[in-house]
């Protein structure tokens, strides 16, 4: 993709996000997609050929955005427990920083309005979990009768349950406290005595 086109794409899934963020995937309008992305709605049919196209685009950023900053962690090379931890630390922090991922995380919730599949990003988290798991039982930083895979699921739901409350309670100020909670909580159940 020449680098014009690859700049409109990316104006349009920022104002995209932006709108989907503010109004939701009901309220908003290509209209108001194309006004917050100062583009013509020529581009934005270049790229995307509807509104859920375009949602899943931002759902597909949001998921890419977070999964890049997931490797830059992996490859830190912490140990797996400590690793699991800043992930989700991180993730927090993004869904404060990055209005991208915001907006995928509310599409998310929202998919039933526009009948997608929106699974996958939940998969690849969980599968993260599930081998980080696996490595912190290696370690001897998680109990080794824990199940790794129904471990890895919990703490997906969990994390998401977390920051769903904490944005409807507080527009998520304290969803980084929520998240050291969720851990602290944790803890004591899942690592070796």
């Amino acid at each position: 993709m020449q680098q014009r086109a690859k700049a409109t794409r990316t104006a349009v899934i920022e104002g995209a996000a932006s709108v989907f963020e503010e109004l939701g995937y009901g309220n908003a309008s290509l209209g108001d997609v194309t006004e917050r992305a100062s583009v013509t709605k020529g581009a934005l049919y270049f790229h995307f050929k509807s509104k859920q196209d375009l949602a899943l685009a931002v759902i597909a950023e949001q998921h890419a955005i977070v999964r890049m900053a997931g490797e830059k962690i992996a490859a830190a090379g912490l140990p797996a427990l400590e690793a699991m931890i800043t992930m989700c630390r991180t993730f927090g922090q993004q869904l404060l920083d990055e209005p991208v991922v915001r907006a995928g995380i509310r599409l998310t919730f929202e998919a039933s309005a526009f009948d997608a599949d929106v699974t996958g990003p939940y998969h690849d988290w969980i599968a993260t979990m599930e081998y980080l798991t696996r490595q912190a039982q290696l370690d001897g930083d998680i109990r080794a009768d824990l199940d790794a895979a129904d471990f890895a699921r919990y703490l997906v739901a969990s994390f998401t349950g977390v920051q769903m409350v904490s944005n409807v309670l507080t527009g998520r100020r304290d969803v980084l406290k929520r998240i050291d909670d969720m851990w602290a909580f944790m803890m004591p159940a899942i690592t070796s005595a």
